[in-house]
């Protein structure tokens, strides 16, 4: 059952939960559930290009193969259901996006305004390309796309991160990126005891140390 956030933090909604599951299983391949989720999702309110545009974001975290493999599972499911008549939210395309000549520019903006400063570090200097195209194409391309709002997007990373292991550094990040577009403590929590609800215990108990381990930093 899903613990309710704080009488001071609005719970998130259904469609926002939705996206947990979906992001999750995506990102380790376990098809069978991701299109169990990928029907509670649309059933939920999620429009197909919400789900669609997060699965193309996955791809960034988790690499072309899973991402490409959930689109599949995501087009069958849609076909599907359109067969049996349900019709689905269809969403909106992306407003403009930068080119390429601004994509730097927008993207180095847009990390700034997630992480609340500057990023830098001796791992970009000493790999300057992952600096490049971390500003350009993830941040000035992908997160430039309007068409899936920020906490949406941080909550698909947040749940990408949490269901690999490996990567707790990067789900840190995240996880504070996400207090600084807006998400609460509370709603993570709200967001970790979601993924667990639909079976996804591990990448539960990755984002659940997460934000303690994000508790505890603030505390200092």
């Amino acid at each position: 059952m899903t613990a309710p956030a704080s009488t001071t933090t609005p719970a998130l909604t259904n469609r926002q939960l939705a996206l947990g599951p979906i992001a999750a299983y995506a990102a380790v391949g376990e098809m069978e559930k991701l299109t169990v989720a990928l029907n509670e999702g649309l059933d939920a309110g999620l429009a197909v290009g919400e789900i669609k545009e997060a699965l193309v974001q996955l791809y960034a975290y988790a690499g072309f193969p899973r991402s490409l493999n959930a689109l599949t599972a995501l087009m069958k499911v849609a076909d599907a259901r359109r067969e049996r008549g349900v019709r689905d939210a269809v969403g909106r395309d992306p407003g403009p996006v930068p080119g390429a000549a601004e994509a730097l520019t927008v993207g180095t903006a847009n990390q700034t305004r997630l992480s609340g400063a500057p990023v830098r570090g001796p791992l970009f200097e000493f790999a300057p390309a992952i600096d490049q195209f971390l500003k350009a194409h993830l941040f000035g391309d992908i997160f430039a796309r309007d068409n899936l709002d920020w906490t949406s997007r941080e909550l698909v990373t947040v749940a990408i991160l949490s269901a690999m292991p490996g990567v707790e550094s990067q789900l840190g990040s995240h996880i504070r990126i996400s207090m600084n577009v807006g998400l609460t403590v509370a709603q993570l929590g709200q967001f970790a005891d979601g993924l667990a609800a639909r079976g996804a215990s591990d990448a539960a108990d990755r984002a659940r140390l997460a934000i303690q381990s994000h508790k505890r930093t603030a505390a200092n």
